[in-house]
């Protein structure tokens, strides 16, 4: 699995915090980890709509599998995530709400509150989060006996989301410019991006903008 690591400017100063907390959970399962942002507080701000574009052309170009993000409240991340195709997000504040989204929601990008409550003994309730988000195989369940609908509502969710949300390419193209620009020109998105995402319509469209401006 390839999990992206994304943090909007509010919580930049967290993000070794985070990516330290998620690295060592990751390595367990052999996932890989990819700090997207912000590494360095130094570069140009990353808002948490802009995590939310930046997100779903990861996840529609198959770049990463599982999306970690967040905000100072966490809230704003969740509503511009889910404001994309593809994209299921769960907000998430304890390693219980981690274990039920990944059993019962079988979410691919979580968003954590980053400042609420965010003091001493955060980075193992961070480790704890992951701990629980990536031990089981999503979409098992809970409880058990409550499987096969969960499951079954997943895939309507699913197919709702294709109905509600334009596809990636749509979005692409009439979404502003300059926003898009501003949003995949960063260091650690080209050092990764075009090395991971599969190859298609996507990718050649955002090597394009990359190229032309």
């Amino acid at each position: 699995m390839k999990i992206a690591l994304i943090n909007e400017n509010s919580q930049a100063s967290k993000n070794k915090i985070i990516y330290d907390a998620l690295k060592e959970v990751a390595d367990k399962y052999g996932y890989e980890v990819y700090n997207y942002g912000m590494e360095n507080p130094e570069e140009n701000n990353l808002t948490y709509v802009q995590a939310g574009l930046l997100s779903a052309i990861l996840i529609n170009s198959k770049a990463v599998d599982f999306i970690v993000t967040g905000c100072g409240t966490g809230e704003g991340a969740t509503l511009a995530l889910n404001s994309f195709p593809n994209v299921l997000c769960g907000h998430i504040t304890d390693p219980t709400d981690a274990y039920l989204f990944s059993q019962i929601n079988a979410g691919n990008a979580v968003a954590i509150p980053f400042a609420k409550g965010f003091g001493w003994g955060s980075e193992l309730t961070l480790k704890y989060i992951f701990e629980k988000l990536f031990e089981t195989e999503a979409g098992g369940g809970y409880p058990v006996e409550r499987r096969e609908p969960e499951q079954a509502n997943k895939k309507i969710l699913d197919e709702v989301k294709k109905i509600t949300h334009n596809d990636m390419m749509t979005i692409l193209k009439n979404i502003d410019k300059e926003f898009l620009y501003q949003t995949i020109n960063r260091e650690q998105f080209k050092k990764y991006y075009f090395e991971n995402a599969e190859d298609g319509e996507i990718k050649e469209y955002i090597r394009d903008v990359a190229q032309r401006h």
